[in-house]
């Protein structure tokens, strides 16, 4: 039972964590248009925030959990090569902890996708 309430945490908290993502896309779409390599970058930024507000509820009532961790992934694939790898090839300085951050992200998302039908609710 205690198993199951650590990981019911540590799933929420990064739930918490994509909830902030997804707010901090929203504020600032205008402001990383310039990051999106296709036209209609700050449509785009503000989509992939929406997407991940909503992944972040989906995990946390744990409805479609599954499905929003896969998304997430898939999400995180495309920023990596659209992203993050032609930032490595441009010598930019942050594109090293970027690239990182979404490879363990888009793991953290397959692993929780894996699990969360087999957390219980917290109260349950």
């Amino acid at each position: 039972m205690k198993f199951h309430i650590r990981t019911r945490a540590a799933t929420v908290l990064y739930a918490l964590i994509w909830a902030y993502f997804g707010v901090n896309h929203m504020v600032h779409a205008k402001d990383m248009a310039g990051m999106v390599p296709i036209p209609g970058g700050a449509f785009w930024v503000f989509i992939t925030g929406v997407g991940m507000l909503l992944a972040c509820i989906a995990i946390i009532l744990n409805k479609k959990a599954k499905l929003a961790c896969y998304l997430l992934a898939l999400m995180l694939l495309i920023f990596i090569f659209a992203i993050h790898v032609p930032g490595l090839m441009k010598n930019s300085p942050m594109a090293p902890a970027n690239l990182l951050k979404d490879i363990g992200l888009m793991a953290g998302a397959i692993v929780i996708g894996n699990v969360i039908n087999h957390i219980k609710q917290i109260g349950q």
